[in-house]
């Protein structure tokens, strides 16, 4: 089997694992911006529902895998290395995996599809299926249980909405990154936060206490210290980080953090109501039920802020028929049930030609 790494001798364990018997696994990958994760999982009966809880054999974290992030060498080691981890803590090797499915960040293009494909078959061996998607599709896999069917709108340190129809269809809103504008991302509320304070100190905009909060929070003195701090590494997920701190801050009352919060409610409303359109989910009619997956820590509950709440509230005033989901398995477990349902749909196929 081809290494094409320097570090290939991250495989070198799979010398020292014995007989495996005749257990087969299928490994799951949701690859973001700020970490990647892989999920072991052995291939299981079919059954509805599915297993609870869910038979995990290792789950393995590694950094961020988006190739516009870090580069196409650096995100291409980042995956090889948590899927050897993965696989190592399973007590597996590579000839024991049936399927991979890897939703990643960054994978926006059918090039970008087939070159992570051709990537992936130089690393595993020729009976394995392998499926490459963008992190989206993990996202809703997770709250669908691997069925591809309706919507699901990620707002972590970028956004991105994407959504399925029965038939195959899909389509995707936002997820261009913050230089096209990520807006409603954590990292589109907190650049908003770090200019709002920007703004105010030069007088161009009002006095908002997320100039003193961020401040202390960054251990800075003046408004001066950000222009040095932001750009010294201005990489998305430090940025986002300060999500935490503008919601504090509308919670106290700031009406500039309010605003900000607001915006993003609007942004990530207009991107699930853009992909309903474009595809039907809601009908003819515009009330049908379609489901929408919520994932990514912008749209976790506050104390009295709840951003994933205010968009389920906008997106409904058009379309009475949205069903938000919060996933109870993390996506990249939704990746590992949907390489199943993908690799059990094509055992099926496969069978009814025989």
């Amino acid at each position: 089997m081809k290494k094409r790494y320097r570090n290939g001798e991250i495989w070198d364990f799979e010398h020292e694992i014995g007989e495996l018997g005749n257990r087969e696994v299928i490994l799951g990958l949701d690859g973001g911006t700020t970490s990647t994760v892989c999920i072991c999982m052995p291939i299981f009966p079919f059954s509805d529902p599915f297993p609870d809880p869910l038979p995990v054999l290792a789950r393995a974290v590694a950094g961020c895998s988006n190739h516009n992030s870090v580069g196409e060498t650096a995100a291409r080691e980042t995956l090889e290395q948590v899927m050897a981890d993965a696989l190592l803590k399973s007590g597996s090797n590579r000839s024991a995996v049936r399927a991979v499915c890897l939703s990643v960040s960054g994978v926006n293009h059918s090039t970008d599809e087939l070159r992570v494909l051709n990537w992936l078959r130089e690393i595993f061996p020729t009976h394995v299926k392998l499926y490459v998607q963008n992190d989206a599709v993990a996202a809703l896999s997770s709250g669908t249980m691997g069925k591809l069917h309706g919507c699901v709108l990620i707002a972590g340190t970028g956004t991105i909405a994407f959504g399925f129809t029965e038939d195959g269809r899909q389509a995707r809103a936002a997820g261009a990154g913050p230089v096209l504008g990520d807006w409603g991302s954590g990292y589109g509320i907190a650049a908003q936060a770090l200019t709002a304070i920007v703004r105010a100190y030069d007088g161009r905009g009002p006095v908002t206490i997320l100039s003193s909060n961020i401040l202390q929070t960054l251990g800075l003195s003046s408004p001066d210290e950000l222009i040095g701090w932001t750009y010294a590494d201005p990489s998305w997920a430090r940025i986002a980080a300060l999500v935490p701190v503008v919601v504090s801050c509308a919670e106290a009352g700031d009406r500039v953090a309010h605003e900000i919060l607001q915006d993003s409610v609007e942004e990530l409303a207009l991107s699930v109501k853009a992909v309903v359109q474009r595809l039907g989910l809601c009908g003819e009619d515009g009330k049908a039920s379609f489901p929408l997956v919520m994932v990514g820590g912008v749209l976790e509950a506050n104390k009295r802020w709840d951003i994933g709440k205010e968009v389920v509230n906008h997106i409904s005033k058009s379309y009475p028929g949205v069903l938000p989901i919060h996933p109870k398995v993390e996506p990249a477990v939704g990746a590992a049930l949907l390489g199943w349902n993908f690799l059990m749909t094509e055992s099926h196929k496969e069978a009814c030609k025989r």
